[in-house]
C-alpha cells in the first residue's frame, strides 16, 4: 500500500519540477539546446516535457538536475538584484568553477556533478564564505 502513495506522489513531483524549469528557462533566456542539455534531454523530448501533461519518465539523474537548477535560480534571486539574478548563468564567469565560461556552458559540460557544484558555490557566497 506504500508503495502505490509514493508512485502516485512521483508523476507529481516530476510535472513540478518540469513547470518550474521550463519557467526558469524562459527566465534566463535559455535556448531550446540549452535547456534541454541542462536537464539531459533531446531538443525535441524537452520540447514535450515543458509542456502540461508529457506523459514520460524522467531519470533519477533529470530529476536530481531539475532540483538543483531550482534551487540555483532561488539562490541567485535571493544573492543578486534583477537584472543580474537573470543573467548570470549566460555572463562570463571568472569564479573558481567557470575558468571564464558562462555557467550554463560549464553545467551542460559537466552534467550533473558541476550543476551540483555551481549550486553550492553561489550557496556559499549568499552564505557569506
Amino acid at each position: 500500500m506504500e508503495n502505490l502513495a509514493l508512485e502516485r506522489v512521483a508523476p507529481d513531483r516530476q510535472a513540478v519540477g518540469l513547470k518550474a524549469f521550463a519557467r526558469i528557462a524562459d527566465a534566463w533566456s535559455l535556448t531550446l539546446r540549452e535547456a534541454a542539455a541542462l536537464v539531459d534531454m533531446s531538443e525535441s523530448t524537452w520540447k514535450r516535457a515543458k509542456k502540461p501533461g508529457f506523459a514520460g519518465d524522467l531519470t533519477h539523474d533529470q530529476m536530481l538536475r531539475l532540483s538543483a537548477l531550482i534551487g540555483l535560480y532561488k539562490s541567485l534571486e535571493l544573492y543578486f538584484n534583477e537584472p543580474i539574478a537573470g543573467e548570470w548563468v549566460k555572463l562570463p564567469n571568472r569564479g573558481p568553477e567557470f575558468d571564464g565560461a558562462r555557467p550554463v556552458d560549464a553545467m551542460i559540460a559537466g552534467g550533473l556533478p558541476k550543476i551540483l557544484r555551481v549550486r553550492n558555490y553561489v550557496d556559499a557566497l549568499r552564505g557569506g564564505v
